[in-house]
This record gives structure tokens, C-alpha cells and sequence, in this order.
């Protein structure tokens, strides 16, 4: 039983519809309107226009980044004087490199006299990121039948900003711009900030310009007909070392980053099906979750998405873990294992920290360095320990591997102690949250806007505050602690965790099911008055078997009508609710994550149909957007016939529970589970979406073993068809 001190929190006034909310992303400039593109090896990224500059200016992200600071925010490309045009913009479909396919414009005399017709010298640019710096690359070619002469350069600068300051924060202060550092091949520029901390980003040129200053680097080149000519650049944000010469370490960096992404893809299955735009989205969908994928001391982690979330989160890894699971569970090792090597240990209001919590953020910028954001290393997330717990369970489930279990034991008991012990924090049975000082987040759920939790009449519900989906995940915690428990040889521990299992489900169902509202409601607040909103959290009690079967079908229904269901996917709240707003961050938006979630729930509970429905309606939002690629979150208006989805302003791209959700909604439909102490492979009744008639997978591993199956549609059922096996594999399909 929770002590009231260990209870104690502060009062959460939120704020009002006019208020800005702490932390939250102002859309002074909408990420869609230039299609950026972008890039990230490690704790680097950076964001790109179609033509490969950085034309940063307030609100917009562009610009090189290197843990959580931006150490060029401004980076473009000229040919005497005027942006070349824009011919092509492509990523590789691994995403180790950007390139821009550019030629000259139309290019006068001062008197007016054109010089240079368009479209006569190409610019070939190619850029991608390694080891804390950005390559790029300049290939120029002249196919006038006449020499050229031609004036490239390149301008540049660094504001050193916090990610929070680019994200829209106003600092009363800042540190110190140094000046910056001129030789002959390179330019050095610096920054102090108020953490003491040096931050310098190092630009190398070659050849050596003509012209080099502190903010631009001139090249002035002689191209005879049909020859070419490469410059390159070097933009490194390490900066406690000088940078290798060029251009082999161009060539040597580029030939590292490929094989790198080239090592950690191989270890996913691979899908190839009858449809090629899916064939499409899910090769970007596989190659955005590896781009993403960092490497730890504990194994690889995917950071959470670009821009503004390229950092560890612990929510949206564990999620895109269980997404992809059955694709690659060496991901699910690694989160759980970085995120017990970082399970807090005491309490720390200021951090919302307490024994056995799982991690929700860290950041390694300024801002959060000085503790004028409280994300240095923050706790501020109710669902991350329950979720690692099952993870934990489902990693056993789906490999058997009993040594990492074995590995994370103490902090899995850790985490089922905080559930107990502070996250129950009033005895009641059911976890709840509520802030620990007034610079927290207020929300802490996964929808953690500050209006995203209310009452039917539209009033913010105050704290603390019981979701839904959150005792859904406990629930699954309890269940997975169990089985890991059993596999470990503890039989009387995992039925005394089934037990609270079950206590925990019947409470549920007495408090959340709302008969008039056809589902569960939002969630409870402070004085356990039901939230009676219909939202897309409900779903989440299908995905981990919380709700009694005679509940799932009313459940189901109310999800997939016309309020809930907008064509590209379940709305996160119902367009009759009060708030709903289809332009919002989550009360009406539509978000692929919780959609893939949702559909696992009704895979469960037989609802196939239902599942590849909301399959269907992502698939044919993806085939609209660019590179296929489904966003964080996109608008939540009514589909119509021959227009694409609306896009929200500020969603991250790419974003990885969002680039898992296609392979976990493939799992649902075809019901793919495995066995790994008999080696098998099992397809619960399998069912294909309408735009798919055959699948083929590849290297599905279970154990040492692996095969090869394609599943197709014949006479009105889904058919298995076992390709090739190694080892002693077995393949089953259960009707």
C-alpha cells in the first residue's frame, strides 16, 4: 500500500483552450509544405529540402543535428548566384543516402543578356550521415556542346539551438557564438553554452575553394563539353577531432554506413506480396525502422522518430518492438535490456522517477542539461512499465530465449513492484498518474497532449487519473510476468500473478465498461467519476485480453461506425464527442500505431474482417503519400473518393511505431504466432485484406530453425504453402 507521502503529488491545473501547453510542438510551419527529407545514423540526423540545402528559419527544422542540438542550420547550394532547379529528389530505398538530381537555371549577363540556357549543367547531389558527420557530394557535368564556366557556392551557418528551442521554446538566455575559425580547406564554428559545454561543428571543403569565409565557400569551375567535375563537403559535428581528407573519406564513410544498414535489415524476414505499392511501403517501413535503430551498449533500440523525437523513448520502443517482434526480435533484446540498464532506482520528483519505473525520455541537449526541460533523464510515463513487462513476456513467447530473461529478472520484478507499489497509489487495484511537480508532463498516457484526457461536457479530468488502456497493459504485465515466471521454474509465483491477473479483470469490467456508451470509457479520474468519451483507447483492452469475450463485439462495432472509423483508420476520439477536432494531436486524429493495435485486438478476439479493414484503410493512406510512408499521425476527416488523407502539420517522418504498424497489422491478419520450444510456426486462421491475393515470407525464424511460406488466396480461404525449410521447422495452419 502506497504511503501518502510516495503519493503525493502536485495539483494539475491545466491549461486552458487558450494556453499554450508546456512542451508541446507549435505548427508555425507545417513539415508537409516542403516534403523534407531526411536523414539519421546514431544520435545524428538532419532534415533536408527536396534540393538537399537547409533553409532553416522559424519553425522549420532543417538543419544537421547531433544529440539533441543543431549544429548547422543553415546549408545551401548556389550556381552563380540563383538555386539550381529541381529535377528529382529520391532516398535509397535502404535510406543510407539522399540524392538530388538539380540543373542550372536560366543564367544572365549583368546587362541582361542570357548567358546559360536552363537545363545545361547537371548537379548531381548525394548526402547521407556517419558517425556524428554529414557527407555531401556535388557532381557537375556540362552537356552544353560549348565550355562553361560556372560560380558554385555553398553558404552555411549554425545557431547551435536546442531541439526544444527549434521546437518553439524562448530562453530569457543562450550561451555564447563564438568566432568562427577560417584556414584554407575548412571552417570551424563554435559554441559555449550556459552547461559550459563546447559544441563545435568542423565544414571541410574539396577542392580548396577559391573563395572561403566565415559563412560561405566559393568554387568557381571550368567544365569542357560532356565533363564533369565533383566537389565535396565535409560537415562534422564531433568536433574534438580534425576531419579525414577528402574525398576518401567520402567513398570509405559511404561504403560503412551501406554495409551497416546492409548487417542489421538482414536480420528481418523479408515480404514480398502480389500487390507492388505495398511491396513499396513495406520495404520503407522495414528500411525507416533500421535507419532509426540505434546501437547501445545493450543492443539495437529504435528512436522514436524525426524530427523532433530522435531519442530514446521507452513507450514507443517497446510498442515498436511487439510490432515487430515476429519480424526481428533481436529489437525486443535490445529495448529490454537498455531499458533495464536505465530503470530508475529512487524517487525523484523532478524527473517523476520512482524504484522500478521504466524510462519514458532522455535528451542530451543544453536545455535539458541545465534542467530547463526535465527531460535529461525523465519517468514521466504511466504505461512504459507495465508495457516493458509484457515485452518481456512476449520476447519469451516468441524465441524462448530464457537467458535474457534470466538477465532482466531483478528489474522485471523491479517493475511489477512499481506497478504495485506507486503506481496503484491509492490501493484501489487500478494504476494511476499524476505529476510530481508542476513541470511535468501533466498527461502521461500515450495520448500525453494536455486536453487529451476529459469529461463527456468537454471538462479536463483532474488527477490522478486511471486510462484504460493502462490497466489493459497491466493486466498484460501481470499474464506475462506469469509465464516468464513459469519458464523460470517459479509455478507458485505465476499463479499468484494469474490470480491478480483475474482480480484485475473483473474490477476492470465493473468500472470501465459503460453499457450506454457501447465501450469502455476514457478513463477515471481523481474521484473515480468515469471519463464517458468514446475514444480509440478502448481498443487497447481487445489487444491484451483484458475484456471479457461478450464485451468485444459492442466494442468492436463502436470503433468501426461512422464516428470512430473515418476510412483511413480509427480516430482517436469519435467525431460526437465534444473535443473532437480532426486537427488535432489526439482528439480526432488518426494515428497507425494505435490503429495496428486496435486490429491485434480484433485478430484476437476473431474479428479477422474488422482487422484487415483498418489494414486496408492504412494501406491506402500510404499509397498517397510520399515514399509510401505512413506518418506519425495524419488528419482525421472522412475519407473521400479519389483524395488522399489530410496531413497534420507537424507529424514526425518517418516515425517508428508508426513505420512497424504495417508489419504488425500483416501479423493480425494472418494470424502469425510461434512455438519456439517445438519449433513450430503457426497461422491462426489466416485471412488476406482485399488488395493482397498471395504473400510471401522469407526467412521466418523460430529458434535456429527458419522457412520460407507463401500464403494465398484460393476458393475463399487463405492457403499455406511451406517454400523451404532449414532445420527441423514445423508449419502449421489452425482453422
Amino acid at each position: 500500500m502506497q504511503t501518502s507521502q510516495e503519493c503525493s503529488a502536485a495539483p494539475d491545473a491545466h491549461a486552458g483552450a487558450g494556453s499554450p501547453a508546456p512542451y508541446s510542438i507549435p505548427a508555425t510551419a507545417g513539415l508537409q509544405e516542403r516534403r523534407p527529407r531526411t536523414l539519421k545514423h546514431g544520435d545524428s540526423f538532419a532534415v533536408f529540402d527536396h534540393n538537399g540545402d537547409a533553409l532553416a528559419d522559424y519553425g522549420s527544422p532543417e538543419g544537421v543535428y547531433h544529440r539533441d542540438t543543431r549544429h548547422l542550420s543553415h546549408f545551401g547550394l548556389t550556381v552563380d548566384g540563383v538555386r539550381p532547379l529541381l529535377l528529382s529528389s529520391t532516398l535509397r530505398d535502404d535510406n543510407a543516402t539522399l540524392t538530388c538530381d538539380l540543373s542550372n537555371p536560366d543564367l544572365y549577363e549583368a546587362g541582361g543578356a542570357l548567358r546559360l540556357a536552363h537545363d545545361l549543367i547537371h548537379l548531381r547531389r548525394t548526402c547521407f550521415l556517419w558517425q556524428a558527420r554529414c557527407y555531401q557530394r556535388v557532381v557537375l557535368r556540362n552537356f552544353d556542346e560549348r565550355p562553361q564556366r560556372v560560380r558554385v557556392e555553398f553558404t552555411f551557418a549554425a545557431d547551435f539551438a536546442d531541439v526544444f528551442e527549434v521546437r518553439g521554446a524562448r530562453r530569457p538566455r543562450r550561451g555564447v557564438l563564438h568566432a568562427p575559425h577560417v584556414l584554407r580547406d575548412r571552417v570551424r564554428l563554435a559554441y559555449t553554452g550556459l552547461d559550459d559545454v563546447r559544441r563545435e561543428t568542423l565544414l571541410q571543403f574539396h577542392p580548396v575553394p577559391a573563395r572561403l569565409t566565415a559563412d560561405r565557400a566559393g568554387f568557381d569551375l571550368e567544365l569542357a563539353p560532356q565533363a564533369a567535375c565533383a566537389l565535396y563537403v565535409l560537415i562534422d559535428c564531433a568536433g574534438e577531432t580534425e576531419a579525414a581528407p577528402l574525398p576518401g573519406a567520402w567513398f570509405t564513410a559511404l561504403r560503412r554506413a551501406r554495409r551497416a544498414l546492409r548487417r542489421s535489415s538482414a536480420r528481418a524476414a523479408a515480404i514480398v506480396t502480389s500487390n507492388q505499392i505495398f511491396n513499396e511501403s513495406v520495404r520503407r517501413s522495414v528500411s525507416d525502422l533500421y535507419m532509426l535503430m540505434t546501437d547501445t551498449p545493450q543492443g539495437p533500440f529504435p528512436y522514436a522518430g524525426i524530427p523532433w523525437f530522435s531519442t530514446a523513448f521507452g513507450r514507443d520502443a517497446i510498442i515498436t518492438a511487439l510490432e515487430m517482434l515476429w519480424l526481428d526480435p533481436t529489437v525486443a533484446r535490445g529495448v529490454l535490456l537498455h531499458l533495464a540498464a536505465n530503470q530508475a532506482t529512487a524517487t525523484d520528483p523532478a524527473t517523476d522517477a520512482q524504484p522500478g519505473k521504466i524510462l519514458h525520455e532522455v535528451r542530451h541537449g543544453e536545455m535539458a542539461q541545465l534542467g530547463e526541460v526535465p527531460f535529461r533523464r525523465y519517468y514521466g510515463s504511466v504505461d512504459a512499465t507495465p508495457l516493458f513487462a509484457m515485452l518481456a513476456g512476449a520476447y519469451l513467447e516468441r524465441t524462448g530465449d530464457r537467458d535474457t530473461l534470466r538477465a532482466i529478472k531483478p528489474q522485471l520484478e523491479a517493475a511489477l513492484t512499481w506497478i504495485e507499489r506507486y503506481g496503484d497509489c491509492d490501493g484501489d487495484g487500478f494504476v494511476e498518474y499524476q505529476r510530481a511537480t508542476g513541470s511535468g508532463l501533466v498527461n502521461q498516457g500515450w495520448k500525453d497532449s494536455h486536453d487529451s484526457v476529459f469529461h463527456r461536457d468537454g471538462r479536463l479530468a483532474r488527477g490522478p487519473i486511471a486510462l484504460v488502456e493502462v490497466q489493459a497493459y497491466t493486466y498484460g504485465a501481470w499474464r506475462a510476468a506469469a509465464a516468464v515466471s513459469r519458464a523460470l521454474g517459479e509455478p507458485q509465483r505465476a499463479e499468484i500473478l494469474e490470480q491478480r491477473a483475474a482480480r484485475l479483470r473483473q474490477r476492470f469490467d465493473e468500472a470501465f465498461f459503460d453499457p450506454a456508451l457501447g465501450s469502455y470509457v476514457l478513463a477515471l479520474d481523481g474521484d473515480k467519476r468515469p471519463c464517458q468519451v468514446s475514444t480509440s483507447n478502448a481498443g487497447h483492452a481487445l489487444y491484451t485480453g483484458i475484456a471479457y469475450p461478450e464485451r468485444a463485439g459492442r466494442v468492436v462495432a463502436k470503433l468501426m461506425d461512422s464516428a470512430s472509423f473515418s476510412g483511413w483508420g480509427v480516430r482517436t476520439l469519435a467525431a460526437s464527442e465534444k473535443r473532437y477536432n480532426p486537427m488535432s494531436y489526439h482528439n480526432g486524429s488518426v494515428w497507425p500505431h494505435d490503429n495496428a493495435l486496435i486490429a491485434a485486438g480484433f485478430a484476437r478476439y476473431g474479428y479477422k474482417r474488422e482487422a484487415a479493414r483498418v489494414f486496408e484503410s492504412l494501406f491506402a493512406a500510404a499509397s498517397y503519400l510520399d515514399l509510401r510512408r505512413l506518418p506519425e499521425l495524419f488528419c482525421g476527416f472522412a475519407r473521400q473518393r479519389t483524395r488522399g488523407p489530410t496531413f497534420y502539420p507537424v507529424a514526425c517522418l518517418p516515425q517508428a511505431w508508426a513505420a512497424a504498424a504495417p508489419l504488425s497489422l500483416l501479423q493480425s491478419c494472418l494470424g502469425l504466432r510461434f512455438e519456439p520450444d517445438a519449433a513450430q510456426i503457426v497461422f491462426d486462421e489466416p485471412w488476406l485484406p482485399s488488395f493482397l491475393d498471395e504473400v510471401v515470407l522469407r526467412r521466418l525464424t523460430v529458434g535456429s530453425h527458419s522457412a520460407d511460406v507463401r500464403l494465398r488466396r484460393a476458393d475463399g480461404r487463405v492457403v499455406v504453402q511451406v517454400l523451404a525449410r532449414q532445420g527441423a521447422v514445423h508449419i502449421l495452419t489452425r482453422s
